[in-house]
């Protein structure tokens, strides 16, 4: 059986131990790496393999099909599909590679800010790994303007990693605050990027924020297109059929694609591959 944060035989009410997880680490190019115990050095090196490897996307949900974040369902988009995924998936799969690695994950929600005040609900997800007394924010699924590697959890903590700065807060009502700095030359610019707390969250939690993510008309992720890559040189952004590129300090390219154009993006520049059905019902949406 898993064990929770303080050591408790638990319920594997996750489904961790049906992960298979030889091929989650052969599709993150870490195969072999699970003889290492855990370290803060591991964990940067599986944050930072499933932050780039897997694109953020909701092709599903164009496609109209349901999406469902169980351990089984996750691992055969995701591992054996070379899929991307919401942000539940993606952290989903990530926290039970932790888990059976040995690491001790809870898992957590919050609100998505990017630069607002305006209060949202709480549909993204993330987690908080304790490692050796010391706890960190792991989040493999915000897409674009994510972290690379994990963020110690305390305040006033700060990271630059490959040039892109991440800062975290914690307010007088006990939220914490992620951001980003809008131009690392210019750390008093910060941009919210999401808010949380640290109650820990049950499966069915994940399920209800899935539910609204991939089917409420004022999701951002049911209207159109949204495909996106973190990578350590530049952050991609596919919406529709136009695709941004961006670099650290803010500089940004635009480029127009045709629709047939797309899937072959999606497999060259995301690491999404569709098969030969899904490439033209997707191009045909577009």
């Amino acid at each position: 059986m898993p064990q929770d944060k303080q050591g408790v035989d638990a319920p594997d009410e996750w489904g961790v131990q049906g992960l298979d997880v030889d091929a989650c680490l052969r599709r993150i190019g870490l195969a072999g790496i699970h003889r290492a115990a855990p370290s803060p050095e591991l964990l940067r090196a599986l944050h930072r393999a499933h932050a780039t490897v897997y694109s953020h996307e909701n092709i599903d949900v164009v496609l109209g099909r349901t999406v469902t974040v169980d351990v089984p369902s996750v691992q055969s988009k995701l591992v054996d599909r070379h899929r991307g995924g919401n942000c539940l998936e993606l952290n989903l799969l990530f926290a039970a590679v932790l888990q059976r690695l040995g690491f001790a994950v809870t898992r957590l929600a919050g609100r998505v800010r990017m630069g607002s005040d305006i209060p949202r609900s709480r549909t993204h997800v993330m987690l908080m790994v304790d490692l050796g007394g010391r706890t960190w924010l792991a989040d493999v699924g915000f897409g674009g303007p994510g972290l690379l590697d994990p963020l110690p959890l305390a305040d006033g903590a700060r990271g630059i990693q490959e040039g892109w700065g991440y800062g975290l807060r914690l307010t007088g009502d006990r939220q914490w605050v992620l951001h980003a700095d809008r131009d690392t030359a210019d750390v008093q610019d910060p941009f919210d990027l999401y808010s949380f707390t640290l109650e820990p969250r049950y499966a069915v939690d994940y399920v209800v924020a899935n539910h609204y993510i991939t089917t409420h008309p004022s999701s951002p992720f049911t209207g159109q297109l949204i495909v996106q890559r973190s990578l350590p040189e530049q952050r991609l952004l596919l919406r529709g059929t136009t695709l941004v590129r961006t670099w650290p300090g803010g500089k940004e390219q635009t480029e127009e694609l045709s629709a047939a154009e797309v899937p072959g993006l999606l497999a060259n520049e995301f690491a999404v591959v569709l098969d030969g059905a899904d490439a033209r019902a997707l191009s045909a949406l577009l």
